[in-house]
């Protein structure tokens, strides 16, 4: 296999790197022959994330980023020499652990050396008084669940990607679960972290309830993508495992009759640990058998924890339905969407039938969401191509909502398929903006959402910049994400 047969999608910007035996050799005294690699198999492995355009481009023949050489450290010492070796020779390094970003977060759009933390795998505590738990960072999501469940817990925090991603992703890209309405999304979940800076440096935030001993700087790396710092360890609240499960779903003849049951039940003080609302079209796909649903608004609800405390959420989840003319469509809906909350093989398929599609999530206040959502799908459904935009609406607050819109078409003659993925998504992103939400929820900002930054943040965009360039004054750590437009750096 040679590289060079791979069509190169990001490449305007890829730092060349000069004397690649030498930084082989350096980094093999750093960790060992068997940490460092530069076989093609293992580099073509890297090249992506799991954004969905870049399955279109393996089909293809394409590759969207090419790092130059692959590592797999197993110490904090191992990461910090890498990171002083790279400040010194000026060379890009991307940390990765799972891959299933689906904002190019992780892809090496400016080459350089992969730092995979696979390695980093361990469960270090349990602590039962104070309910938490401490692993490292590279742990995968259901081996840390598996674990917890097993010694009577559960950590809250359950994304579609539990199998395919990583504690250390989830901090990365500021994530949120599936049960995140009733245990809070990974900031709310996290007490502590360990954090190797650009530079080396190793700093820790130990674990606390709470502090008011000035700015909690820690904040700054949860969502930071791996452009601030590597996170290496961390501690999280858990909880015991549920003794009751409720399931309850309901549909409802608009989806501002669902929104507006939903809100009145978050306002009585009433968290479920899932609620999902799918739009019509939704609706249709995965609940076409249910009878009670036919040309309606499916919602579904999980109320779980102390028996007594559900049984309670349970009547005033059905009372504020009922008074918004929900109609019960009992357990099975729920049963279903528990059993496939984890499939994602109906998206990662879509690539062999030509299609070019994707999910963009993003974020509003009750007030906006029900015009967020029908001008989103009227701007979409002008994009020349564009064949499917759906909705449905997986995370709430008293005060909002997380809402998921779906995308598909096939590129009108004369357009790449990235120009074709560019003018969906941004269709999108600027609707949201017009409408005062926000341009992401909880996927991250990577590559698509990048050049849109300034316009979410405003002047505060330039601190954010400040701070990176202050931490990490040679832009080594996972460039051209966040704080660049990389869409710009493709010829397609």
């Amino acid at each position: 296999m040679k590289l060079d047969e791979f069509e190169l999608i990001y490449k305007k910007n890829r730092i060349e790197i000069k004397n690649k035996p030498k930084i082989e050799a350096r980094l093999a005294e750093i960790l060992g022959k068997q940490n460092v690699s530069t076989e093609p198999i293992d580099i073509l492995a890297y090249t992506k994330d799991s954004t969905l355009i870049a399955f279109n481009w393996t089909i293809q023949g394409k590759i969207a980023g090419l790092p130059d050489i692959i590592t797999w450290p197993e110490t904090i010492e191992h990461i910090s020499e890498i990171l002083k070796y790279a400040n010194k020779e000026k060379i890009p390094v991307i940390p990765y652990s799972e891959g299933s970003g689906v904002v190019g977060g992780s892809i090496p759009t400016r080459g350089g050396i992969i730092l995979d933390m696979k390695k980093f795998n361990k469960i270090i505590e349990i602590n039962d008084t104070n309910l938490t738990v401490t692993a490292q960072a590279g742990i995968n999501g259901m081996n840390l669940e598996s674990y917890l469940n097993d010694k009577g817990f559960t950590s809250g925090h359950i994304p579609q990607s539990l199998y395919t991603s990583s504690l250390g992703g989830w901090i990365a890209h500021r994530a949120a679960g599936q049960f995140s309405t009733k245990y809070g999304k990974i900031e709310d979940i996290i007490m502590g972290m360990e954090i190797i800076l650009p530079q080396g440096d190793l700093i820790n935030f130990k674990p606390i309830a709470r502090a008011s001993t000035g700015p909690q700087l820690d904040k700054l790396f949860i969502g930071g993508e791996g452009t601030l710092g590597i996170v290496t360890k961390a501690t999280l609240k858990i909880w015991p495992y549920p003794e009751k499960r409720i399931l309850i779903s309901y549909s409802f003849p608009t989806i501002e009759d669902s929104f507006e049951a939903t809100r009145e039940i978050l306002r009585e003080n009433v968290y479920p640990a899932v609620i999902r609302i799918y739009d019509l079209p939704e609706t249709r796909r995965h609940f076409a058998e249910v009878e009670n649903a036919k040309d309606r608004i499916m919602t579904v609800f999980i109320c779980e924890g102390n028996q007594k405390l559900v049984k309670v959420e349970e009547e005033i989840t059905r009372e504020k339905c009922e008074k918004y003319s929900g109609i019960d469509c009992g357990e099975h809906p729920v049963e279903h969407w528990f059993e496939t909350r984890f499939k994602v093989t109906e998206t990662s398929s879509m690539p062999t039938y030509k299609l070019v599609f994707d999910t963009v999530e993003v974020a509003s206040l009750w007030e906006n969401a029900a015009k967020i959502y029908h001008n989103v799908l009227e701007a979409a459904n002008k994009v020349k191509g564009n064949l499917l935009i759906t909705a449905h609406v997986s995370h709430f607050y008293a005060n909002g909502v997380g809402t998921y819109f779906t995308f598909g078409g096939v590129p009108p003659k004369g357009k790449s398929d990235l120009e074709f993925y560019k003018e969906c998504w941004d269709s999108i992103i600027k609707v949201v903006l017009e409408c005062g939400g926000s341009i992401g929820h909880h996927h991250g900002v990577g590559i698509n959402r990048a050049h849109w930054m300034e316009e979410e943040w405003g002047l505060s965009f330039k601190t954010m910049k400040d701070i990176k360039n202050l931490l990490d004054p040679n832009n080594i750590l996972n460039p051209g994400k966040i704080y660049d437009k990389t869409w710009e750096d493709s010829d397609y």
